[in-house]
């Protein structure tokens, strides 16, 4: 099997996941390539020290990221750095001539994530993707097997989003996601919106107009040394999109709802598409349920409940009546990029990571958002990203 060497720029908590998801890839039977961490750099050697202890084929570490890119071993970079870095770390990893993995929203703003493009766009050498993992589980998967299929008919209504509750406590200290300067004017939008959108994009759903409701709910917290500061990014945020199913043409509402305090919700992420030959609903709240409804005219509206297991779109080891969670959609989300990178193609089409044409379609609906929430309007939306 093909080793493929990476360095990891930024070693927050995605870093040491991804570090994880290498540490059992034996559990893959038929994987293209294996990722081998050879290089780390983080802000703060403190986070480097995880990676010393845990990693053992580790040969460099560094707080310049500059240094990382100059390693002559590194075939790969992952970049898991707050948003406003996005811009500066990707673009040089590029030039470079590293081939990329980024995390969302690819940039802070439009602007941002249109210079990381062009910097991919002068280097078609390069493979630049963006990092989404919810997609990967077995029940959504088969959600995507009707989309491509054309089984839902005419669509009367799609929902996506993520919730959870991780803000919720507001003694809960300040964090850079808080912090606009750090985190960007998107707010959630940026935070977590590419995990409601990837699927729809990957979909070909376009969006000719949008309405936007951005909340901001707690509006300070403690920042740790005993004072009360501004919480300046947005908390919750609701889309609503007239959307055009380029299978017939025919618009359709969409509502994508990305929100950091949603009590009652761990970190649940959801798809629901209702259509006139078929419906389908799943929520990672429930992982093993995929709720499928085919509907004949004239006969019972009978939701179907299929009972999922491990059936993972890259095969492992794990029996198929066992459960699939969140670290083995990291594990399919690596050998969905290491499939691409090898075979210059996804496995299937919705087994692949975001695109970079992806990243600037969630910005284009992003900014969009932020000039709906100004204008207590809908918007439209221009044709082109």
């Amino acid at each position: 099997m093909k080793t493929v060497r990476f360095g990891l720029i930024g070693c927050g908590l995605m870093g040491r996941e991804f570090a994880s998801a290498a540490a059992r890839w034996c559990h893959l039977l038929e994987a293209a390539a294996r990722p081998q961490i050879l290089a780390a750099c983080s802000a703060h050697d403190t986070s480097l020290r995880w990676f010393r202890e845990n990693v053992p084929s580790l040969t460099q570490t560094t707080l310049d990221y500059r240094e990382l890119l100059q390693n002559p071993e590194v075939d790969v970079v992952y970049v898991a750095v707050p948003h406003h870095l996005h811009q500066e770390v990707c673009c040089a990893a590029i030039e470079a001539g590293k081939h990329l993995m980024g995390e969302k929203p690819f940039g802070i703003d439009r602007e941002a994530n249109e210079a990381i493009l062009t910097a991919a766009r002068r280097h078609p050498e390069v493979f630049v993707r963006c990092s989404s993992e919810f997609p990967f589980f077995p029940g959504i998967q088969r959600l995507c097997d009707l989309l491509e299929q054309n089984a839902f008919g005419r669509i009367i209504e799609a929902n996506t989003g993520l919730l959870h509750s991780s803000d919720l406590d507001p003694h809960k200290p300040i964090n850079w996601k808080r912090m606009v300067e750090f985190n960007g004017e998107y707010g959630v939008l940026g935070d977590l919106g590419m995990h409601a959108l990837h699927v729809p994009l990957r979909a070909g759903w376009r969006p000719s107009n949008l309405r936007a409701v951005l909340s901001k709910i707690v509006k300070q917290r403690p920042d740790g040394r005993g004072n009360l500061v501004p919480c300046t990014t947005w908390d919750n945020g609701l889309l609503l999109m007239e959307t055009l199913d380029p299978a017939n043409g025919e618009p359709f509402p969409w509502t994508v709802k990305v929100q950091r305090i949603a009590p009652g919700h761990r970190n649940t992420w959801y798809t629901e598409v209702l259509g006139t030959r078929a419906s389908a609903r799943w929520s990672s709240a429930n992982p093993r349920l995929l709720e499928v409804m085919h509907y004949t005219p004239g006969g019972e509206q009978k939701w179907e409940q299929i009972q999922t297991g491990y059936e993972p779109t890259f095969r492992a080891m794990t029996g198929a009546i066992f459960e699939f969670g969140f670290s083995d959609c990291m594990l399919q989300m690596w050998a969905a990029f290491l499939h691409e990178l090898v075979h210059g193609k996804p496995l299937k089409r919705f087994a692949g990571c975001v695109t970079p044409e992806e990243t600037a379609l969630s910005h284009r609906l992003f900014t969009a958002a932020l000039e709906s929430q100004r204008q207590g309007a809908t918007v439209a939306l221009e044709d082109k990203c």
